[in-house]
């Protein structure tokens, strides 16, 4: 008899264990406990349709927790779609090798491909699992929808499929796919080959019947998706975030890995990715938490590539980050501001919502968003806040990024008389340190003040909300539009101002509910707002024209 060699029969041992199905992976790997940040949307109390976005601590034990990779096809018919996904495989295979390595479960699901698949050990193994048994028994189908949807409003006009080619080169595209025999409609045959299938470990199933089976076999608590498309695939599949959610599973969206099918001509009007950052919204609100990927590797994994230690970004994604911080009651400006930002910021910025809680006037949740903006909108009004909510401000300052101050900004951080309570701090010199300004009072609401641009003859607007007494200005100021009430001298209502830490800030007084009713207002404040990001300003035929069409478009969306 001969013994097979080493070399021999290691390979011998490889090819028998991955032609044999097993129904769980190999011993579970022991893996430090991953110490994640999730994400979910809470309505603010009284106010259903306006959302604190909330971070949540886990602890998850790696050995029970499953990734299913969404449809990360070969191919798609919108050309766009492949060429996000080419980037997006890299990041996800990586995450995966992580996961594995970790002893997590990987789930690989190209919907129809399965009779690529038919002979792979991965297919094999994922269709010998046993019928759980608390399968679910409608889990077989799409989900365009669950209950705690019912209420909501889809946030983009899907109803074209949502393809953002242009035309030319979409028609060009398909006539490549045919020549490769593909059905230009249809022309996905298997999974993106960027990703590896270990075919003795992972298992592949686009069946809910049988992702559940492998779910419940495996002992699994918390399910992760990545892949595309969210407002679609990722969505409604039978083994998606909505089913599992519905179901009483732990899912989790890696909102990062994911990419929506969206066209920004269609309405809200706005940039692709921000319309993929307004169905992750949906999603945290309505279906289940989110995450980022870079939360998820092992340490070894982040030493050897560093890049992996940050969230992932498409390369077309180059949004300036706006955060706008809103804690006032006065103005409505946590109405006012977010509608602002639909119409006229979010084609072309990455926008963050921060609303101070409508209860406890001293906690802002959410306010972790400015962190990693680039620019930072305050509509903040006599709010003392705890100290780390408030060091997160001072940070921001300090940091030399641009800041936009809109009305009660001014006095945003401090009391008009007497001390906080005790646990919360004020800034009472954030208005003249930032803004260069030395609000006082204001004059009596019933005063109707006349705007008039700093070099005009003509007025620009009159404004209903009371004029505000700033004067005198700190030097560096560069004052734009005044404004006058009858019988008092003129107050500056809108200007810029080089901060001691060398950045830039504009602030105006402006920002009554009817002053967004004001074309030349909304004008100010947009290409304020636009040059704090470094971004090209807009036109007044721009603006009438973004205003119109996402006016229209909300009708018919509504």
């Amino acid at each position: 008899m001969t013994i097979p060699s080493c070399s021999r029969l290691t390979a011998m041992i490889f090819f028998w264990s991955a032609a044999i199905p097993s129904l769980t992976p190999s011993s579970p790997t022991i893996a430090e406990d991953m110490e994640l940040k999730t994400m979910r949307q809470l309505p603010i109390h009284e106010v259903p349709d306006r959302f604190h976005r909330i971070p949540s601590a886990e602890t998850w034990n790696p050995n029970e927790v499953a990734l299913i990779i969404c449809d990360v096809w070969d191919s798609h018919h919108c050309v766009n779609a492949v060429r996000r996904v080419k980037e997006l495989a890299p990041r996800i295979d990586a995450l995966a090798k992580s996961l594995r390595y970790q002893g997590a479960t990987i789930i690989h699901a190209p919907s129809d491909c399965m009779p690529f698949y038919e002979s792979h050990p991965a297919r094999a193994r994922a269709k010998a699992v046993p019928t759980a048994s608390n399968l679910p028994s409608d889990l077989n189908r799409w989900c365009d929808r669950i209950p705690s949807e019912e209420s909501a409003a889809y946030p983009i006009d899907q109803s074209e499929g949502g393809e953002d080619d242009d035309l030319v080169e979409h028609a060009q595209w398909a006539q490549t796919l045919a020549a490769e025999g593909r059905n230009p409609k249809l022309p996905w045959r298997q999974q993106i080959q960027t990703i590896d299938i270990q075919a003795n470990r992972d298992f592949i199933s686009d069946s809910g019947n049988e992702v559940w089976n492998i779910l419940e076999a495996n002992q699994i608590k918390h399910v992760l998706i990545c892949g595309v498309h969210t407002n679609m695939c990722v969505l409604g599949r039978p083994f998606g975030l909505r089913q599992l959610a519905n179901h009483g599973k732990h899912v989790a969206l890696i909102r990062d890995l994911t990419d929506t099918m969206y066209d920004p001509l269609k309405w809200p009007y706005v940039n692709h990715f921000s319309g993929t950052d307004l169905v992750i919204d949906h999603v945290e609100r309505y279906v289940c938490s989110t995450l980022t990927s870079d939360q998820l590797f092992g340490s070894a994994d982040l030493r050897s590539n560093p890049k992996l230690a940050t969230p992932f970004r498409f390369s077309n994604d180059q949004r300036p980050h706006l955060a706008i911080l809103m804690a006032e009651d006065e103005y409505q400006t946590a109405t006012t501001l977010p509608t602002f930002a639909a119409t006229y910021l979010q084609p072309d910025l990455r926008v963050s919502f921060i609303f101070g809680d409508s209860q406890d006037k001293s906690k802002v949740p959410g306010i972790e968003a400015i962190d990693d903006a680039d620019a930072l909108l305050v509509s903040v009004r006599r709010r003392p806040m705890k100290k780390n909510d408030l060091d997160r401000v001072r940070n921001f300052v300090a940091s030399g990024r641009p800041i936009v101050g809109i009305r009660t900004a001014s006095h945003a951080f401090c009391l008009r008389n007497g001390k906080p309570v005790d646990g919360l701090e004020q800034w009472p010199e954030y208005d003249a340190y930032t803004h260069g300004g030395s609000y006082t009072n204001h004059y009596a609401n019933d005063l109707v003040a006349t705007i008039r641009d700093r070099d005009a003859s003509k007025a620009v607007f009159t404004s209903k909300g009371s004029l505000y007494q700033v004067s005198p200005l700190k030097s560096g100021t560069r004052v734009l539009w005044n404004g006058k009430v009858e019988g008092q001298a003129e107050e500056p209502v809108a200007w810029t101002f080089v901060r001691a830490d060398g950045g830039s800030s504009f602030y105006t007084s402006l920002g009554h509910p009817t002053d967004f009713d004001e074309p030349a207002f909304c004008l100010l404040l947009a290409n304020a707002i636009r040059g704090a990001c470094n971004l090209e300003p807009i036109t007044a035929p721009q603006l009438a024209f973004q205003s119109d069409r996402y006016s229209k478009g909300h009708g018919k969306q509504r």
